[in-house]
């Protein structure tokens, strides 16, 4: 019995060591815009936003959307092949227990118009943190990996 409560024990501290998040980037025809799906684990994003804030955070409040809102646009953005930012449209946000999910698109633009993507949510504040990037284009899914040491990469 204790060998089983220790077991369980470890393997949650082990889970707790795991900080991953995944954006899905994708093109919708129907609307004609990229949209971008980004899902975080809710426990880091609540360890975020107090440390930051020094206070609790209730997303279902607009103020505190708004706070989470303004980190995130700090922390992903993309480019065109310019170099300028392509503007994200922040479209909303549902979240669970088990996570974080924001919602975004980049209006009227096809994603061929991506050149390089900038992803350090979270990496600021957690040094192993790691972000998947799934790009869904033509049903082929390219896949970036970012870290503390790739926070910039290029898609094209």
């Amino acid at each position: 019995m204790l060998a089983a409560a220790l077991a369980c024990c470890c393997i949650g501290a082990q889970a707790h060591q795991f900080h991953l998040a995944i954006t899905e980037l994708s093109f919708n025809p129907n609307t004609g815009s990229t949209e971008i799906v980004h899902t975080y684990m809710a426990h880091d994003i609540e360890a975020l936003l107090a440390n930051l804030y020094q206070r609790q955070f209730d997303l279902s409040v607009p103020q505190d959307e708004a706070i989470l809102r303004v980190y995130i646009d700090k922390q992903f953005w993309v480019l065109a092949e310019d170099q300028r930012r392509l503007p994200l449209r922040w479209l909303g946000l549902s979240v669970n227990r088990e996570s974080v999910v924001i919602y975004q698109e980049i209006e009227r633009s096809p994603l061929s118009d991506v050149a390089q993507i900038h992803n350090a949510v979270l990496i600021d504040f957690i040094a192993e943190q790691t972000n998947t990037l799934n790009v869904n284009e033509k049903s082929i899914i390219k896949t970036l990996i970012f870290d503390r040491k790739k926070l910039d990469q290029r898609l094209r």
